[in-house]
């Protein structure tokens, strides 16, 4: 995972978490969820999209621990 990179579309709200790679095949886990795959089946990316909405509760519980530290 030390060699994987984020990268945030803050105008269409997409989450990127990849690295250097050509993907071969995209697998949708749930709506707007995606994993690419190469052609050896590793992992060299993943989108979220609507990263906001998705991820809001867990922003909300890292600013609660924010707020408390």
């Amino acid at each position: 995972m030390n060699d994987f990179q984020v990268f945030y579309d803050e105008e269409e709200d997409i989450l990127y978490l990849g690295k250097k790679g050509q993907e071969e095949e995209v697998v949708e886990l749930s709506p707007g969820i995606y994993f690419e795959y190469d052609s050896s089946g590793k992992l060299i990316g993943m989108e979220l999209f609507n990263a906001s909405r998705i991820l809001k509760d867990v922003i909300g519980q890292i600013n609660k621990k924010l707020q408390v530290a």
